[in-house]
């Protein structure tokens, strides 16, 4: 007998303000880029997008069930078998990240530290126009990541009939209630804003 699917708590609370919060740093500080008057917001959200990833980077070993590394990231060949499942319109469902998935969350946070280090770098003129056009590069391919991103979680919440992007606002998910986390980690999430804030607080004082 097929065990029911329930509602369960997949995405803790770090997680899912992390998620949003690096959305929206990255965001305003590609929008505000170009412009010499928002200067101090541009490199304000750079370091609020640098302690972010090195948050998320930590929480990758030592978070809840689905937000470590250890749970998600996988194989060349679990890639490959989710990918062709994409092909096909059946793809595996995981309660958690999918293997492509996975593979978009290494590289924004791979390319969010290498444009946010470039940038610092820029800052402080070190490196001269070779790391201005890395800074840019490495923003431009991580906007192109995010659209990618976007795309797929689209056309998966279609697939598996189930709102990704609603999942990573509220935290639930389809699946077995033995698959549940345990509990949202409010403390570690008002970590997390403190650390926002106080990032703030440094870059424009």
């Amino acid at each position: 007998m097929k065990e029911k699917s329930h509602k369960i708590l997949v995405w803790d609370l770090p997680v899912r303000l992390f998620h949003w919060s690096l959305a929206l740093s990255f965001a305003i500080a590609y929008l505000s880029s170009e412009s010499e008057r928002w200067q101090l917001i541009h490199i304000t959200s750079g370091y609020v997008l640098a302690a972010l990833i090195v948050f998320r980077v930590i929480w990758g070993f030592v978070g809840s069930r689905y937000a470590r590394f250890a749970e998600f990231v996988r194989g060349p060949g679990a890639i490959k078998d989710y990918l062709l499942g994409l092909l096909r319109l059946r793809p595996l469902h995981y309660t958690g990240h999918n293997p492509a998935g996975a593979v978009a969350v290494l590289a924004l946070l791979s390319l969010g530290l290498l444009t946010a280090a470039s940038g610092w770098a820029t800052f402080i003129e070190f490196g001269g126009d070779v790391l201005e056009e890395l800074h840019e590069g490495a923003a431009s391919i991580m906007l192109a990541v995010v659209g990618i991103h976007v795309a797929a979680v689209l056309l998966t919440s279609l697939l598996h009939h189930e709102n990704l992007v609603a999942s990573m606002i509220h935290g639930f998910k389809k699946g077995s209630a033995n698959l549940a986390i345990p509990r949202p980690y409010w403390s570690v999430a008002l970590a997390l804003l403190a650390l926002i804030g106080g990032t703030i607080f440094l870059a424009v004082r």
